[in-house]
């Protein structure tokens, strides 16, 4: 029995031995070459001087025999900012931009790293840069994989303190925030027309004093990530929540107005804190603030008014209002959030912590996935806080409401949680969870069409565009189309 064993191990270890000495034999002959994962690395648009993400492929070697690159280099060298990293081996400028004696076995591979820090382009509008990293082979032979990227120069804000009046204009670059912008007690900042503000990861807007945004129709003020690139091919960062911190207006802030502003994709969109009711801290006009990762729209006691507002996906509510006077007119608050199932509400109104003094909503379209989109918080028995709400010419997906609840509800739609309302494809042109898109405009069997009542419905929609004589619910006026 050991004399079998031992020409057991005997012969393994020989097959073990040739086996090493097939991979080890690397051959010179022109017609063996590489294959790679990819002919092209892109590299999405970057801010000018600002790292991007990394990107990688892959080299194969299927010919046969081993295969050694005498070179592999950066073709451009140090003129793009290009970085690449070659199996473990940084192309660094002391060396040139390249490696030399690159091996990759017979049936083997090696991995590629690529990332990008460009220059100041000099330019307002994004410019592409390309490079190729060459593999020459020791045949003699070159293989080459295209580098391809856009770049763009852009204005940046670190930590920035807005102490006195300040107007922030479009100069044609995009203007990035890093860290939180601190409006000071008793300063404005007013945005322009036009204006897009890129906010990184842990940049956002600490209001104490008043905060203007003066979009237009026409020219939309938007609010959004720095983030450039894509998560994946088929959604980009852009579209995913949670990528900066959104809009905080303190207890000291009053006169707060937001027109035509696009906020999206932030952790909690705005959040108003308690404050004097008697007060206006902040009228919210043909906004949007969609795809939070916290709320959407959180009012804890305050005065605040939303018309024509879009209001929807929050991993929390899209509008949550804890006490104070608050009046919604002619807004759409659907709650269609995707990656959670434990989301909240699109609406929750209470008067548990702080009296709600008023609540009125009219000419709203109130939906979203759950049966139950309209959560509140009732003040306890012994408490004498007010809870007075009430909801005129809405659509709201909701159960019936108690006969006792009945005086609090006008010309009221109840949706029929059985409904295939539900997944969002009766209201809506696009509700597209799996990729990341919405239209929050009206489709042609939407029950909201017409129902909105003439004498309160506002006269423009969130769009600018003229309501017709009977007008919709929700923030936007249906226009036909080719659905």
């Amino acid at each position: 029995m050991k004399t079998i064993i031992l020409y057991i191990l005997l012969f393994v270890g020989a097959t073990t031995f040739c086996a090493c000495n097939d991979d080890d034999t690397f051959t010179t002959s022109a017609g063996n070459m590489l294959t790679f994962s990819t002919d092209t690395v892109r590299l999405d648009t970057v801010f000018s001087t600002v790292p991007s993400s990394t990107r990688s492929f892959w080299v194969y070697n299927k010919s046969g025999d081993g295969l050694r690159c005498a070179t592999v280099r950066l073709e451009g060298g140090n003129q793009t900012g290009f970085r690449v990293n070659v199996d473990g081996v940084y192309l660094s400028p002391e060396q040139g931009y390249k490696a030399s004696d690159i091996e990759v076995r017979n049936k083997d591979s090696i991995r590629v790293f690529v990332e990008l820090t460009s220059v100041v382009a000099n330019s307002n509008l994004p410019k592409q840069l390309s490079d190729n990293i060459v593999f020459t082979l020791e045949s003699g032979r070159e293989q080459k994989v295209v580098l391809d990227a856009w770049t763009w120069d852009a204005r940046f804000l670190r930590n920035c303190t807005v102490s006195k009046d300040s107007v922030i204009e479009t100069d044609g670059k995009p203007l990035v925030i890093y860290g939180m912008m601190n409006v000071n007690e008793g300063a404005t900042l007013t945005v322009s027309p036009g204006v897009t503000m890129y906010f990184h990861s842990d940049a956002g807007i600490n209001v104490d004093g008043k905060l203007l945004c003066k979009g237009t129709a026409e020219q939309p003020v938007t609010l959004r990530g720095d983030r450039l690139d894509n998560m994946f091919d088929y959604l980009p960062y852009d579209r995913v929540s949670g990528q900066w911190q959104g809009v905080h207006i303190g207890e000291k802030s009053y006169g707060n107005e937001m027109d035509f502003t696009d906020l999206h994709s932030s952790f909690n969109g705005v959040r108003v804190d308690s404050s004097d009711v008697s007060r206006q801290t902040l009228v919210l006009r043909n906004s949007t603030v969609h795809n939070c990762q916290g709320t959407a729209l959180d009012i804890v006691n305050s005065k605040v008014a939303i018309e024509n507002c879009q209001l929807t996906n929050a991993l929390g509510n899209c509008l949550s209002v804890d006490g104070g006077d608050v009046g919604v007119d002619n807004s759409t608050l659907a709650q269609f959030y995707p990656f959670d199932g434990a989301r909240g509400s699109a609406l929750r109104i209470s008067g548990a912590t702080y009296p709600l003094v008023n609540f009125a909503c009219r000419n709203t379209l109130i939906t979203g996935y759950a049966d139950d989109e309209l959560m509140g918080g009732v003040p306890a028995d012994d408490s004498d806080n007010a809870f007075n709400y009430s909801f005129a010419n809405c659509i709201i997906r909701t159960p019936e409401v108690t006969d006792e609840e009945l005086d609090h509800y006008e010309d009221v739609v109840f949706e029929d949680v059985k409904d295939t309302v539900s997944l969002g494809r009766k209201h809506f042109l696009l509700v597209d969870g799996d990729n990341q898109r919405y239209d929050f405009h009206l489709s042609k069997e939407s029950a909201a069409i017409d129902k909105a009542n003439p004498k309160t419905s506002s006269k423009t929609d969130h769009d600018g565009r003229e309501r017709d004589n009977t007008p919709d619910i929700g923030a936007y006026e249906y226009v036909k189309t080719e659905e």
